[in-house]
């Protein structure tokens, strides 16, 4: 058994490619590099989240099985040879395409966008100093309970 987001049944399930155990841990060690993520903290994550990382590993095995020499290449991201040229996006190097798109379904991976709460929102207009004397009257108000 593979620590690992994905079996060796969900690589052939998803890609159709059968991959040994050790290219199914380096999947897995790639993509925990790239979602900045570990095996072993699945309780703090969705179980959307956990589906995502597993076709990121999956994708990422296959891919890896048609690979040679990946970690020794080089950090490039135009490659020219026989008056051919090839531009890659960021790591096209050493991440599976379909890999970066399923990394890119992973919640914390995704933009991040920050919502202003509007006067029609809240209890009333957003104020200066929610601890300020004057602000008082537009803040609900409860009693203390003692509580923290």
């Amino acid at each position: 058994m593979v620590n690992a987001w994905a079996s060796a049944q969900d690589v052939i399930d998803s890609t159709g490619v059968t991959v040994t155990d050790q290219q199914l841990v380096q999947a897995q060690k790639n993509i925990e590099v790239f979602s900045n993520r570990i095996w072993g903290d699945e309780a703090r994550m969705r179980t959307r989240d956990l589906y995502w990382l597993g076709q990121a590993v999956a994708h990422q095995a296959a891919w890896l099985a048609g690979q040679f020499g990946l970690e020794t290449r080089l950090d490039a991201t135009q490659i020219q040879q026989d008056q051919v040229s090839t531009t890659l996006q960021g790591d096209g190097l050493v991440l599976a395409p379909m890999a970066a798109r399923s990394l890119k379904r992973v919640s914390w991976m995704r933009s991040r966008t920050v919502h202003i709460r509007s006067a029609i929102e809240g209890s009333g207009p957003i104020v200066g100093d929610p601890l300020s004397y004057g602000s008082d009257e537009h803040e609900l108000w409860a009693p203390y309970t003692g509580g923290p």
